[in-house]
């Protein structure tokens, strides 16, 4: 098993490249914090919650959905498959909608999820991600399954021969495990194939651009918080609607990971949006699941 301190070695400092450099986007200021996105229709970009990232009307977002959320993560079903070697995972299933098929969010831990005891990805920092979508004024909005596998070895590739292990190009085993969960899923349930959504935080968001890059045309959109880097195009798959997250004070993945990865995008003529929060460290994910604007953006995403 993958521990922690290895994974953030070999995924967190690796360069993204240098041909993004000069395709920086314009930036737009709100509240403190950065957003970049595609020009010219910044206007109907997504608006973030009111209040500087480290503000008191902020944080109170923060605080609320910790209590509101308290206890959602019982309402998970413990389940497993059998592959190449045991994925444990967890299922939310949403309540019965008369035959109609519904969307399927998917959920990829950080490094502090890591194992193969079916809980560490629902705690910790990984709340935020897994229960958001549980929360009853979501559900009512946007009802829809939510899939939280663990792996315990990474989500994109590795050379796990060399220490730190090393980042190897294409689908990582943890994900092609998750991939054929989907499937086993959408043949047990009415699931909409058009409305298939990945993220995931940190070693999580470096999977999301694995997802994205290896199974193109797949996804209704993406997101990615603090993703580490990986060894994938971040131009592939440049339909998919994609939005960003990144603390501008992360000391663990450095922000110009994802900046990289967003220039490349757009150079590519990529569907891309991304908020840099000002002052914020590397649990932007406390930040990007409590914007009020997440889920709206998100199920109104369909795969063409």
């Amino acid at each position: 098993m993958i521990t922690r301190r290895k994974i953030i070695g070999c995924s967190t400092w690796a360069s993204v490249g240098a041909l993004v450099a000069a395709a920086r986007p314009r930036f737009l200021f709100l509240d403190g914090s950065r957003v970049f996105s595609d020009p010219p229709d910044g206007d109907s970009d997504p608006r973030l919650a009111p209040g500087a990232p480290n503000s008191s009307q902020r944080l109170a977002l923060i605080d609320a959905f910790k209590k509101q959320s308290e206890g959602l993560q019982d309402q998970f079903e413990a389940r497993s498959h059998k592959s190449d070697w045991t994925m444990p995972y967890r299922l939310f299933r949403p309540q019965p909608q008369a035959g109609a098929k519904l969307p399927l969010v998917i959920y990829l831990h950080g490094s502090g999820g890591l194992g193969d005891d079916n809980l560490k990805q629902l705690r910790l920092g990984n709340i935020f991600g897994t229960r958001v979508w549980l929360l009853p004024e979501n559900q009512k909005r946007f009802p829809c399954y939510v899939l939280v596998p663990q792996t315990d070895r990474g989500w994109c590739r590795y050379d796990f021969s060399k220490d730190p292990p090393q980042n190897l190009p294409g689908l990582g085993d943890g994900n092609k495990l998750v991939l054929e969960i989907v499937d086993d899923l959408a043949r047990e349930f009415l699931i909409d194939g058009q409305r298939i959504y990945v993220m995931g935080q940190s070693m999580g968001g470096a999977g999301v651009w694995n997802m994205v890059a290896n199974r193109p045309h797949f996804f209704a959109a993406a997101v990615s918080c603090c993703g580490s880097s990986s060894l994938d195009d971040p131009a592939s798959s440049p339909e998919t609607p994609l939005w960003n997250f990144h603390g501008d004070s992360d000391h663990t993945v450095p922000v110009s990971i994802s900046r990289d990865r967003i220039a490349a995008r757009r150079k590519a003529a990529g569907h891309a949006l991304s908020t840099e929060y000002s002052g914020v460290d590397h649990n932007v994910w406390e930040w990007a699941f409590t914007e009020p604007e997440l889920p709206r953006w998100l199920f109104s995403q369909r795969r063409a």
